[in-house]
């Protein structure tokens, strides 16, 4: 087998969520690429059109900051489109910016759902799914701010349900390497996806701000994350469980 060999993903299927647009998007064609079945989930159904269109990917619309919301989407799963080889818990979010103190419990709640309740419950069931047929490659899309809090940031709920997930990550992957699952998560840095382009329209000297801020001098293309993604839900990283491998032009290094 060569080395590229290990990247095929034919007769493997593969789940990604928040895979209609952004990194999910950019996840999801890299792994059809290398020949994988796709299903994205979103909770926008025009987005899921138009990526539907792209991929030829089955789409499923859900809300993932409801726990029951993903309750039901693993409902829907595992009865009609089992089984997932590769799991890609990408939905997520901050959408807010405001001072703990004035935080709502709603609010902080709403936040740890949707980075955290949710990957734990997909990962329960379609995760869990896997132990019997003995492999599976699960990859939650963390963040850099699991690890550094960021200066411009209020009411930090985003950074610790990432902080969670990361550690999250790495307890499911000590559990479960002995059935052939690995757990790995991508911690990105800034890169320009739609909600930070949301930001930036909102305060246009925050693009520079950013940049000025990164070694590399610059914001991450979307599409820079998609190779990463293929490595992990490939044989190629067939070694490497409970790793969280950072992706942030070297932000984190100032």
């Amino acid at each position: 087998m060569s080395v590229f060999d290990r990247f095929n993903l034919t007769g493997r299927r593969a789940l990604i969520t928040g895979g209609s647009r952004g990194l999910g998007l950019e996840m999801a064609k890299a792994l059809g690429e290398a020949g994988a079945e796709l299903m994205i989930v979103g909770s926008d159904e025009e987005h899921l059109k138009r990526a539907s269109a792209e991929l030829h990917a089955v789409t499923i619309q859900a809300d993932l900051s409801k726990p029951e919301e993903a309750e039901r989407l693993c409902d829907v799963v595992l009865r009609d489109h089992a089984p997932i080889d590769i799991l890609i818990n990408n939905v997520g979010g901050r959408r807010i910016n405001t001072p703990t103190e004035d935080l709502a419990l709603g609010d902080w709640q709403r936040i740890l759902d949707l980075n955290l309740t949710q990957a734990f419950i997909l990962t329960k069931r379609i995760g869990g799914a896997m132990i019997q047929r003995k492999w599976g490659r699960i990859i939650n899309i963390s963040s850099i701010n699991a690890l550094w809090p960021g200066k411009a940031m209020r009411g930090r709920s985003y950074e610790t349900s990432k902080g969670a997930l990361t550690m999250f990550t790495k307890a499911v992957a000590a559990d479960w390497a002995v059935h052939g699952i690995t757990v790995n998560a991508i911690a990105p840095g800034p890169f320009l996806t739609d909600a930070n382009k949301r930001w930036i329209g909102e305060k246009p000297e925050f693009e520079g701000e950013v940049a000025d801020s990164i070694p590399m001098g610059r914001w991450g293309r979307p599409e820079e994350i998609a190779p990463l993604a293929l490595y992990l839900a490939s044989d190629a990283s067939s070694y490497m469980t409970g790793s969280v491998l950072i992706l942030d032009g070297g932000k984190l290094l100032w």
